[in-house]
């Protein structure tokens, strides 16, 4: 049977309306199907095994060999120890007072940025040349990239101890200068406190350069070669076509060396200690925080000092690296990001 409804019922009551005959009827609307709970979908125990047996041997490195050692430094730093026996003298933070109110250390941390600033401008220039003039086609172009990387793979030992035995005042170089009639331009490359930090950095950038320029032919490799050619066909120059279009795909490639080359002038020691020694680096102008660590540490006998020194050195690279990936490397990351991380990380931007 239809049942009548007045004109009042109808916007209240549910249903659909419909017309038969003349006669107002309400036809029961079609059923809707339970709504099941969503599940959540977990992660099954064989997935996290899988995951456990893969992450785990790289994270027990990782703690075995970087945070277990950098905890126990900040232990010891705590407490002026000889080096052997268990620390029994605790003199709180008073080895870290003295450090940023040594003249010596303030001296080898001014060196290390020295190194940084010189280091980015001299090797990123120098080597995006050799590798725009390497990415050409040229005769023997395999055996200048061979020479070129070579000094990167000779042990640092072999680099100080070489360069040290001709860089001396009787050394091959000044007796080479002479020889051609350039005997006026002979120094006392390691020993004068006005050259010795720019022989240095001469010698830093011979030894490295050649990883830079395999970065950078690396980074040239993955531009289509297409985007050069239309430029050129529209008239744009060839040193036009590298700043417009070039560099600007190589940075990524470019941010990564700056970071790699911070980091490393940062922690740089085996090449001062080898050329200059423990105390010949502080009187020549070259010492950097980790000779002064191991002069003022290991080689003075007070392994807590030195101790405090590296947690020191630790904490300046970890604050530079995380301040240069907030804020240089943001973008790199942000393009890395997939799926809900990245969505969400480009929404806050």
């Amino acid at each position: 049977m239809h049942s009548r409804v007045s004109a009042a019922e109808r916007g209240s009551t549910p249903g659909v309306l419909a017309q038969a005959g003349g006669d107002d009827v309400i036809s029961s609307p079609p059923a809707s199907p339970p709504a099941s709970p969503r599940r959540r979908r977990g992660i099954s125990w064989s997935t996290r095994l899988e995951i456990l047996l893969l992450v785990g041997p790289a994270l027990i490195m990782f703690l075995g060999f970087v945070i277990f050692p950098v905890a126990m430094a900040a232990y010891y730093g705590f407490f002026s120890w000889q080096g052997y026996g268990a620390p029994t003298d605790f003199v709180g933070f008073r080895n870290y007072l003295t450090i940023i109110q040594d003249p010596l250390f303030l001296e080898a941390l001014g060196h290390n940025g020295f190194i940084v600033v010189l280091s980015l401008v001299l090797q990123g220039p120098a080597a995006i040349l050799l590798a725009l003039l390497l990415n050409r086609r040229m005769r023997g172009q395999s055996l200048i990239r061979v020479l070129i990387f070579v000094p990167y793979v000779i042990a640092e030992v072999v680099v100080g101890t070489g360069w040290s035995l001709m860089l001396q005042t009787t050394g091959a170089l000044n007796g080479l200068l002479e020889k051609i009639g350039l005997g006026a331009f002979t120094a006392d490359w390691l020993s004068d406190p006005s050259i010795a930090i720019w022989t240095l950095m001469g010698i830093i950038t011979w030894k490295y350069i050649g990883f830079a320029v395999i970065l950078f032919l690396a980074g040239l490799q993955g531009i289509p070669e297409e985007l050069s050619e239309a430029a050129a066909i529209d008239g744009a120059s060839f040193w036009q076509i590298q700043w417009r279009i070039t560099l600007p795909l190589m940075g990524p490639t470019l941010r990564i060396w700056a970071f790699l080359s911070i980091i490393g002038s940062l922690q740089l020691f085996d090449l001062v200690y080898i050329i200059w020694g423990q105390y010949i680096a502080s009187t020549a102008g070259t010492s950097t925080m980790a000779t002064y660590m191991v002069s003022e540490g290991r080689n003075a006998g007070n392994f807590g000092y030195g101790n405090a020194v590296a947690v020191v050195i630790f904490v300046i690279s970890l604050v530079v690296a995380l301040i240069y990936q907030r804020f240089v490397l943001r973008r790199d990351t942000d393009g890395a990001l997939t799926g809900d991380s990245g969505r969400k990380r480009k929404e806050r931007r």
